[in-house]
């Protein structure tokens, strides 16, 4: 099974690229501790999407540490990656999103897979729950995707809206519909604006939300070649469009083509959407690993 990272965002909010913040008192990354628990949960191999620019600043300072450990390999996301007969408008400067990302990695992703986002911190249980999925699957299983749940008030932070998908799940405990939203807290209650402009809703403190951790089949990367061109024909001349995984999931689920199955973790989410989120992931992690969670330094 592969680990698929996104880490091509420059993270904007963050003001840099929170990918590299050290994040411990030994220089460590949340992408470290993402490497380390998947590992331990049976992912031997790793692909980081980055952005081309960044390469050997990124190999220098993450990479050669993982590769101690994992199989790692590159993939770079290229806003000119587009299929024959599309050029890229000469406004367009934002990269074509999440699913372009991963498609970024079609030629090194050979079987079944999970992908997460590069700042972000799910915890071990995400990675065993999302192995233990995959490994129940039969032998080239397609369309049986699993999306790591986590609840809304977990993935919150104090310093501004957070963008997360909203998982409405059918009496199977499948996918039944996600929606991409940007959530706050307001007068003390959650409120989930969608991002398609529709209306706005409150969901309860325990509501399920995605992190990006979903599991998916190879079979995805056909089905995402095939659903680039379209989705460009009707988006490429918005500027600010984005090719995502969480929309074409729900358009996979919705027309039938594949379940997604929602899963429970014990795991407790942080990340550093703002900058000022970062002393408190520091702190978290600092915590862990004095109750021996995890070993200081990691490798």
């Amino acid at each position: 099974m592969q680990l698929v990272i996104l880490a091509a965002g420059m993270g904007s909010r963050f003001g840099g690229l929170k990918q590299m913040e050290p994040m411990d008192d030994t220089g460590n990354f949340l992408l470290d501790y993402s490497v380390y628990d998947a590992k331990r949960a049976g992912f031997d191999s790793t692909v980081f999407i980055i952005k081309k620019d960044f390469y050997e600043a990124f190999r220098d300072s993450i990479g050669k540490r993982v590769e101690k450990i994992v199989k790692v390999d590159y993939a770079f996301q290229d806003l000119n990656d587009l299929p024959e007969g599309f050029k890229v408008p000469e406004d367009r400067e934002k990269p074509w999103g999440t699913a372009h990302a991963i498609l970024a990695a079609r030629d090194l992703i050979k079987e079944d897979f999970i992908i997460i986002n590069g700042d972000d911190f799910y915890g071990y249980d995400a990675y065993k729950v999302a192995a233990e999925y995959l490994k129940s699957l039969p032998k080239n299983s397609e369309g049986k995707y699993a999306n790591v749940a986590f609840k809304v008030s977990n993935t919150m932070t104090e310093n501004g809206s957070v963008k997360r998908g909203v998982l409405l799940q059918d009496e199977n405990g499948n996918l039944d519909r996600l929606v991409e939203s940007k959530i706050e807290r307001i007068n003390s209650k959650i409120v989930a604006a969608p991002l398609d402009g529709s209306k706005e809703f409150e969901v309860s403190e325990d509501a399920l939300v995605s992190m990006n951790l979903f599991a998916f089949n190879k079979d995805l990367i056909q089905k995402l070649v095939d659903m680039f061109p379209i989705w460009l024909k009707e988006n490429i001349n918005v500027p600010k469009s984005e090719f995502l995984i969480p929309t074409v999931v729900d358009e996979l689920v919705n027309k039938g083509e594949a379940t997604m199955k929602i899963l429970n973790t014990d795991s407790v989410w942080f990340g550093v959407t703002y900058k000022e989120d970062k002393p408190g992931v520091v702190k978290a992690l600092k915590k862990l690993v004095n109750k021996g969670v995890y070993k200081e330094g990691l490798y």
